[in-house]
């Protein structure tokens, strides 16, 4: 064991020489180039003596050329009349055997014209027209290219082959493309992610310091006859914090860490996965106590069986069988709990998911209000801000984000400040970049027309006096008629976070939504394209009313929704006539809910107007200019109460 341990202790001289023989080989192989760039540079090498093309017309004219060889290059090869070598070489004609001259002419065309006019002459004197050839001129570079760069190729890839070197392949060459290619982080690591670099999603991290705690102290567990944990599986939306809290269990657990993505098992060759999953635990088994990390296991984990006609899921099937045979087959992982994380955890195989594989789900949702707060305070750290920003208020206009966005508000409003240089980031810095990420960049050099912008200017008025008069639509925050990505107009709101939503959440939000074209079709007598969008959301929102949430009154309390993800294939879980029904009710509702909100502006006409001139006049209102023209908002909002009650505590 010692003499493979120390490939360079004393025992190992005797293999020294076989290292020289390598350098000898690479010898080798560059006297084989250098032959084969000599030959085909100088096999067809010429002795052709250079002259001026004063000289050569000269010749020609005197009788002393034989023939010529015109290249398309410009080049001329001269062939010099037997009697006359003396006259062209002298006394050094034995070195031209060939009687061969070149000379570069200024234009193929003109030298064509100036041999035919000679030739001519030649005729009217009797003497026969000197030959003249025309031929393509020869590239070394090219010859080099197609006769000698494959032979190289081919050498050097014995070469690679030879010292296992293989690229990307790892070691062993090619031989090691069945080895897994995971990053290993120590636990004595610099720079490591802690629990405290992780704000918000208070209730995973409480699950993941759990399994921190039983590498770091496994006998408080064991002794009571308790087994720790083989895995957890983090799933949640994108950028909610799933690889970060990972990171975060690599910089406290201080044991080795193995990441990898689910991709990274997939390959072209048959049986590549299989074998990389085995080489990753058997890396980790060897580390034990350690920690597997597989992030997007979905591209490897998907359940087994789904769209076989396809013949192209064998080798990822293959790989998933393996998985599941590591994680809990017939051998033993002691001191190995894998983790992985997804955003798609209805697509994983069962087998996957069942205790003693993962035996702990951990849902990592979108941050509430609090945990939005807190996510804000990391982020804001670097930044130098002006004392006019207020955590609470960028928590609350900031519904629906995720850690990962938040990041980003965060960022853009510093490139935001940056441009236009401040020296601190402002709240007005931060609420564009929130107007930047949710409706994208202001277009103000698009033209319109007077009557477009009005016609704008009365759908989002409509939008915003519906939304307010309205208990259960989102609160307004600002409207504005200033085009941004593709969208000609927009209002913000800041909704309400429910845990659950009612029948009358849901219609009063269809009514507010419908407010644009109601607008139009009431004040304006006509109808545009521009509420393509509100339509859109309308329709799929009374449909998911009626098929999925059971609130349709002719089909009461059935949902056809799947949670499985297997959305039935080609055909529906219902009949003809009850998809009639749905249609009929679906219609129903939304032209109730197109009714109401008509009756709702016909009601506060005036104050629609006022909010539609206000909005051609400054492209932006905001809910303050809302609230002068239509008076205090009657219904309070549930953030504000949720604040006051956090900050109280």
């Amino acid at each position: 064991m010692a003499e493979k341990n120390n490939p360079q202790g004393g025992q190992q001289n005797p293999q020294q020489p076989k290292k020289k023989g390598g350098i000898g080989w690479g010898w080798l192989y560059m006297i084989i180039i250098a032959v084969l760039l000599g030959s085909y540079l100088f096999a067809d090498s010429t002795t052709a003596k250079d002259i001026t093309y004063t000289q050569l017309q000269s010749y020609i004219e005197n009788d002393v050329i034989e023939s010529l060889i015109v290249y398309d290059n410009g080049n001329v090869k001269a062939i010099v009349r037997e009697q006359e070598k003396a006259v062209v070489f002298g006394e050094a004609q034995d070195k031209h055997p060939d009687r061969s001259i070149s000379v570069s002419i200024p234009s193929v065309d003109e030298f064509n014209k100036y041999m035919t006019e000679q030739n001519n002459l030649r005729k009217q004197e009797g003497k026969a027209a000197i030959e003249l050839t025309f031929e393509k001129s020869r590239d070394w570079w090219y010859m080099i290219l197609v006769n000698v760069v494959p032979f190289v190729l081919i050498i050097f890839f014995f070469i690679w082959m030879s010292r296992g070197v293989g690229g990307g392949m790892g070691p062993g060459g090619i031989f090691g493309v069945g080895k897994a290619k995971a990053e290993v982080v120590e636990g004595n690591m610099k720079d490591k992610v802690t629990f405290k670099d992780v704000a918000g999603l208070a209730g995973a991290k409480q699950e993941v310091e759990e399994i921190v705690s039983f590498l770091k102290n496994p006998k408080k567990y064991t002794t009571l006859g308790g087994k720790i944990p083989k895995g957890a599986l983090l799933v949640g939306p994108p950028g909610t914090g799933k690889t970060l809290l990972a990171k975060a269990v690599a910089g406290e657990a201080g044991v080795p860490f193995f990441s990898m993505s689910g991709s990274d098992f997939v390959e072209m060759f048959v049986g590549v996965g299989a074998s990389r999953v085995r080489d990753l635990f058997r890396q980790a088994k060897e580390k034990a106590p350690s920690i597997i990390f597989i992030d997007e296991i979905d591209a490897v984990g998907r359940a087994r069986g789904r769209n076989s006609f396809t013949g192209g899921n064998d080798e990822r099937e293959s790989t998933l069988n393996q998985l599941l045979t590591e994680m809990d087959g017939f051998g033993t992982n002691s001191g190995v709990i894998i983790l992985a994380a997804t955003n798609r955890a209805d697509v994983l195989d069962s087998a996957l998911l069942r205790a003693g594989r993962f035996d702990r789900q951990i849902h990592v949702e979108l941050p509430d209000l609090q945990e939005r707060k807190e996510i804000f305070g990391v982020h804001l750290k670097p930044l130098k801000l002006d004392p006019s920003v207020d955590v609470n208020l960028l928590a609350k206009q900031t519904p629906g984000f995720s850690g990962a966005d938040i990041a980003n508000v965060c960022n853009e409003a510093a490139l935001i400040a940056a441009r236009g240089d401040h020296k601190t980031v402002t709240k007005q810095d931060f609420m564009d970049a929130v107007d930047r990420i949710i409706g994208g960049l202001e277009r103000k050099t698009k033209i319109m027309t007077d009557e477009e912008k009005r016609a704008i200017a009365y759908h989002e008025a409509g939008h915003a006096t519906i939304s307010w008069m309205l208990r259960w639509a989102n609160p307004l925050i600002k409207v504005t008629i200033v085009p941004r990505g593709i969208s000609l107009g927009a209002a913000w709101y800041l909704p309400e976070e429910r845990q659950i939503t009612n029948r009358e959440h849901l219609l009063d939000e269809m009514c507010a939504t419908l407010g644009g074209r109601a607008a139009e079709e009431e004040f304006l007598n006509q109808t545009g394209t521009g509420a393509l969008n509100d339509l859109e959301r309308v329709t799929k929102q009374a449909y998911a009313m009626v098929a999925y949430y059971g609130m349709g009154k002719s089909i009461p309390n059935l949902s056809y929704y799947d949670s499985q993800g297997r959305d039935y294939g080609f055909t529906k879980p219902y009949s003809e006539k009850t998809a009639e029904k749905m249609d009929k009710e679906v219609t129903d509702i939304i032209a109730e809910q197109m009714k109401r909100a008509k009756e709702i502006l016909r009601d506060n006409a005036e104050g629609h107007h006022r909010i539609a001139e206000l909005l051609i006049e400054k492209e932006v209102i905001t809910a303050e200019d809302v609230e002068q023209i239509l008076g205090p908002r009657p219904w309070k909002s549930r953030q504000d109460e949720i604040i006051k009650e956090n900050e109280e505590a």
